[in-house]
């Protein structure tokens, strides 16, 4: 990658994306190269530009979250991001400004910029330099001018945004025509907080490979085809899937192949899809954990863990283990009212306080979940996250693998 400008800095404002969407506007029309965008040491965006030989109409370089491993490369072009905007602006019914709340070098972030290209609006970018807060947000938000107006967030994000809101606040997240959640799964909770108060969100399903959220509320994208394989993996097909990966040719990641004159990608989720094509996913296909021998759900564990008032969030693996080959091991983000801001626990009866809220809900989960609950129990104020607001699975997984401990 030849990596051009570092055209500012993240301190004391928001990113100038100028450069970014100049970049962008000039490979859509075949007249620059591809473009990856990243941020520099100083917290400046770098515009790259990347060789993409063999594939004349590339577009966009976005490296994926990189949450099971490394992040890999994904070659976006103008055929699967116009068909991707196209689709967005008519399930949204509208096209509009667009508030950019995320990292710009992933692909929600990528994809406010090319479509209020498409749509010959500018977006407006919110100031992270302080992090994400529900006060920049909201200054961002009342920067908007145009009367059709959408934003991009994560479940994280917007938990934040409704926990005790302001007035100011609610207001603006109402005067969003959509605004479109992705990333991770949202729960059933905040779904229903942001229902109640009249936030219009659409729950947004895809990823890098697909050119962003390709399925909306459940449903496919106008142009996008999903189905479930016989192991119960979710494809993707559709003239919004991506050109493939830099590194490697589809045949050897067997990630991307075609199939009727329809280019179809290979998802690690779970799904079912009911009577009416409405796509429920239900977990990654690596997330099934075999301790003493019975299967247990990783996902299926972290809802139950949720429902828990002390919890706002959990994530849920197999550690390894020499009494059990795996046990169930839970990363757990304490509620407000949830106790201390952190500790652990390893087996239950391990001599901490009983006060300490990881024995406290362990001990719980064992008389409520029987073998399905965590053996290994770690809390803290938050889940680790990636920057583009998706959980830290590797790390996480690490963590609660060196405090289980191998027993």
């Amino acid at each position: 990658m030849n990596s051009e400008d570092s055209p500012s800095t993240a301190h004391g404002g928001p990113l100038n994306v100028e450069p970014a969407l100049k970049a962008l506007a000039a490979a859509l029309h075949g007249e620059g190269p591809a473009v990856e965008l990243s941020v520099g040491p100083d917290g400046g965006l770098v515009v790259g530009h990347v060789e993409t030989p063999g594939c004349d109409d590339a577009v966009a370089v976005v490296r994926t979250s990189g949450s099971t491993g490394a992040p890999k490369a994904t070659l976006l072009t103008v055929e699967c991001l116009a068909a991707s905007s196209m689709a967005t602006a008519l399930r949204l019914k509208g096209e509009g400004q667009w508030l950019l709340a995320l990292p710009v070098q992933f692909v929600a972030g990528i994809q406010v910029l090319v479509r209020s290209l498409f749509a010959g609006t500018r977006p407006w970018v919110m100031d992270m330099s302080g992090g994400f807060t529900p006060e920049a947000f909201t200054a961002a938000a009342l920067e908007l001018t145009d009367r059709i107006r959408f934003t991009s967030l994560v479940p994280t994000q917007l938990q934040r945004l409704l926990d005790q809101p302001s007035p100011e606040t609610l207001a603006v997240l109402r005067r969003f025509n959509a605004v479109l959640l992705g990333g991770a799964p949202a729960s059933p909770a905040l779904l229903a907080a942001a229902r109640d108060a009249g936030v219009r969100v659409v729950t947004t399903y895809g990823s890098a490979e697909t050119s962003g959220g390709c399925v909306y509320d459940g449903y496919p994208l106008e142009g996008v085809s999903v189905r479930v394989a016989e192991d119960g993996r979710i494809l993707l097909g559709g003239d919004t899937v991506a050109a493939g990966y830099i590194e490697a040719p589809d045949e050897e990641t067997g990630t991307f192949f075609e199939e009727d004159g329809v280019r179809w990608y290979r998802t690690s989720d779970l799904g079912s899809i009911d009577d009416d094509g409405r796509l429920t996913v239900l977990g990654r296909a690596d997330d099934v954990i075999i301790t003493g021998g019975v299967k247990v759900s990783a996902g299926h564990v972290q809802e139950q863990l949720e429902k828990s008032d002390a919890v706002a969030a959990a994530f849920v693996a197999g550690v390894p283990s020499a009494e059990w080959g795996q046990a169930v091991a839970a990363y757990v983000a304490l509620a407000p009212n949830g106790g201390a801001a952190g500790g652990t626990a390893g087996e239950a009866g391990s001599g901490q306080e009983a006060g300490d809220p990881a024995v406290v809900l362990q001990r719980h989960w064992q008389q409520e979940l029987g073998v399905l609950a965590p053996k290994t129990v770690l809390t803290a104020p938050a889940l680790r996250m990636l920057p583009n607001g998706k959980p830290d699975r590797l790390a996480m997984t690490a963590e609660l693998s060196t405090q289980h401990g191998g027993k």
